[in-house]
């Protein structure tokens, strides 16, 4: 059921026109499937989704996000630099500040660098919080990040 269900979304995805958790759920259960809000994020994070504008529309809408070198991937790099804000930590805690609506997206080019350190990340709105194994492993991914952002 699982995996039908992810071959449904990348379906709805391919067709470039899904920004929201709530339009993608409408969409499954329209084609049968019973789904949730937390069903539905929990497939955009393990399809490594994330959002992109629509080359028609301009708006955001979800796309899959390559995960191959993905530190040197122009779109993750995009994200990044498109949603970026501000980061902070407290210990082993770094906390990054987005435009609004893009955290969740942030989070997923986060976690698609895979970074050892990297325990896990969890979005909201405008804010991303990611749970890193040490303190001085949280300097690290935030030098990392600076270089990758660009800043000083």
């Amino acid at each position: 059921m699982k995996s039908e269900r992810h071959n449904k979304i990348l379906e709805i995805i391919a067709e470039g026109q899904t920004g929201t958790q709530e339009e993608l759920a409408e969409r499954l259960r329209s084609c049968g499937f019973s789904v949730t809000q937390a069903t539905v994020s929990r497939d955009i994070r393990e399809l490594n989704l994330t959002k992109v504008a629509s080359s028609v529309t301009g708006k955001q809408v979800y796309a899959v996000m390559n995960s191959s070198d993905i530190r040197a991937n122009t779109k993750f790099l995009r994200v990044l630099k498109d949603g970026y804000v501000s980061m902070d930590h407290a210990e082993n805690i770094l906390v990054i500040k987005t435009v609004s609506g893009m955290a969740m997206a942030v989070g997923a080019a986060l976690d698609a660098m895979d970074l050892p350190e990297v325990v896990g990340c969890i979005a909201g709105d405008d804010t991303v919080m990611c749970a890193i194994r040490t303190t001085q492993d949280t300097l690290n991914v935030m030098k990392e990040l600076k270089k990758l952002l660009e800043l000083k």
